[in-house]
């Protein structure tokens, strides 16, 4: 049996399918609020599964309702979870800057569950919060009509993606109000300036390798779920896309993909579309460094957003 695929130090894919993955350190949830927030794991859906980490801040009696923020993790769509302390100490002291509820989801990974599974499972996180909002206690000043999407890398791809289900759907049951992405992970066929750039070729390799892991049989990059120019929403449905956030980190392979969005959607006219930039700074930093000072600007930044709509 022989190694097919690998991100040392991550995970390991072999020749007969199984897949070993190796989890950096981990937090464990608490409902005391020793930190200006507590936590708690919930199931989603028992069934495939996909559950949960929620995240509820010290409230104000001052305030009536909460935003909510939907939180999608990366990782390639083949590792991460929110279980990973970086996630949990980010996430929970997001909670208390942006007095905000916080649901990070635990979806199901490549390569064992290709896409658009990931999609699949984390639209359905938004139809748990629709249908528990009236029986779930941390939900009780749960605000639906402010709804917020973000995640970082594969997870911004899949926040991207579950807005557009969410735009399809009139019948959706929350309001989504802004998306906010943290060095979203896209792709094409057709590779960027910075892909064919001297010096790349290690970074190039590693996206092709989780990219092959996590699409589909006999999809290519040009597959809905990584090119974002294959989206398919009408004139109108993307006047009616939520207003964009998108984070890059100066020193980020992924940064050109990401202002390339951007740039997208301000070709379809979606309403608000930003950039913000933290020069310096490498992918995911906030998940490596959750408590350093470019995280506690990015966690202002956005939480300045959210408060704006």
């Amino acid at each position: 049996m022989s190694i097919v695929a690998e991100a040392p130090g991550y995970i390991q894919v072999f020749s007969d399918g199984s897949v070993n993955r190796f989890a950096p350190e981990i937090a464990h949830a608490s409902t005391k609020s020793s930190v200006k927030y507590k936590s708690k794991d919930i199931i989603i859906d028992a069934s495939k599964p996909v559950t949960a980490r929620m995240f509820l801040p010290d409230i104000p009696a001052s305030l009536d309702q909460l935003p909510v923020l939907v939180y999608f993790h990366g990782g390639g769509f083949c590792i991460g979870s929110t279980t990973w302390l970086g996630y949990h100490i980010f996430l929970g002291d997001l909670s208390v800057a942006s007095q905000s509820i916080i649901l990070s989801i635990d979806y199901r990974l490549a390569p064992e569950n290709k896409l658009p599974i990931a999609y699949d499972d984390c639209y359905s996180s938004l139809d748990w919060l629709s249908r528990n909002v009236n029986s779930e206690p941390w939900l009780e000043k749960a605000d639906l009509s402010r709804v917020f999407l973000s995640g970082d890398s594969a997870g911004g791809n899949i926040a991207h993606q579950v807005a557009v289900k969410a735009i399809q759907n009139k019948a959706f049951p929350v309001t989504l109000r802004g998306l906010l992405l943290i060095h979203p992970y896209f792709g094409s066929q057709r590779r960027t300036e910075l892909e064919l750039a001297d010096g790349s070729a290690g970074d190039v390799a590693m996206n092709d390798m989780f990219w092959r892991l996590s699409l589909p049989e006999g999809s290519n990059r040009d597959y809905y779920g990584c090119n974002f120019e294959k989206a398919e929403l009408s004139t109108a449905e993307w006047h009616r896309f939520p207003d964009v956030v998108v984070y890059l980190a100066g020193l980020d392979f992924l940064k050109e993909k990401g202002v390339m969005y951007a740039e997208f959607l301000q070709k379809k006219n979606v309403k608000e579309v930003k950039l913000v930039e933290a020069e310096g700074e490498t992918h995911v930093y906030h998940v490596f460094h959750p408590e350093s000072e470019a995280t506690r600007l990015l966690q202002m930044q956005m939480s300045e957003f959210i408060d704006s709509l």
